[in-house]
């Protein structure tokens, strides 16, 4: 591999070796990683974002599993931008990129609790926050608890109206602890209006499953 090749042919080398590699859980394989990677070139296309740090970012970001209950889960991100920069490095990604991809890599993630520094950065992390939105982010939502054994919901107060949300407690408590905020997280205008949109159809569905559960 070389420094000379287009994007698009780094883009199909960084699948490639993406495939090689365990994703961990239903809701972080490839389907996840291409999502975001659509996301990441939209919002890209708003903003005046570096596309060389934007796009391998997007497509590396996952490329360390780490359990979501795991004691380790908030370094995943620093993991994945280690192995990221390793990987590109032996590969002859252009080193003057490389800082600015593990700084991106390792701001996406939630539970990291790291700031994004840099546009390229913020356009990441909102792409995979988008990710965790909508119908897409729903299904992916269902997909983790269920692989965890949670339950779909308390019986006694399914929407956490008299009690602190707990998404140790059920599936769709993880709407309220963290999926309905994140629309209010996002780093660009675009990230945010999308994310409100995504939101809204998400408060639809839990008035829906209100009212069949009610």
């Amino acid at each position: 591999m070389n420094s000379t090749l287009k994007l698009s042919d780094w883009e199909r080398q960084f699948e490639a070796w993406l495939q090689t590699k365990d994703a961990g859980d239903a809701a972080h394989g490839l389907d996840h990683v291409k999502r975001v990677v659509a996301n990441a070139k939209r919002l890209a296309a708003a903003s005046e974002a570096e596309l060389n740090v934007v796009l391998p970012a997007a497509w590396l970001h996952d490329c360390v599993s780490v359990a979501k209950d795991s004691e380790l889960r908030s370094q995943a991100s620093a993991f994945a931008a280690e192995e990221a920069r390793e990987f590109l490095e032996q590969s002859g990604y252009p080193n003057q990129w490389l800082e600015a991809i593990g700084h991106a890599i390792e701001a996406h993630s939630f539970s990291a609790g790291i700031h994004p520094e840099t546009l390229e950065a913020k356009i990441v992390q909102d792409a995979d926050r988008l990710d965790a939105l909508g119908a897409i982010g729903i299904a992916r939502c269902l997909q983790t608890g269920t692989a965890m054994g949670s339950a779909l919901y308390d019986l006694a107060d399914p929407f956490a109206d008299d009690r602190v949300a707990d998404d140790g407690v059920s599936t769709i408590d993880h709407f309220y602890t963290k999926l309905l905020a994140l629309a209010g997280t996002m780093q660009t205008e675009a990230g945010r209006q999308e994310a409100e949109r995504r939101t809204e159809f998400m408060q639809q569905y839990l008035s829906q499953l209100r009212r069949e559960i009610e």
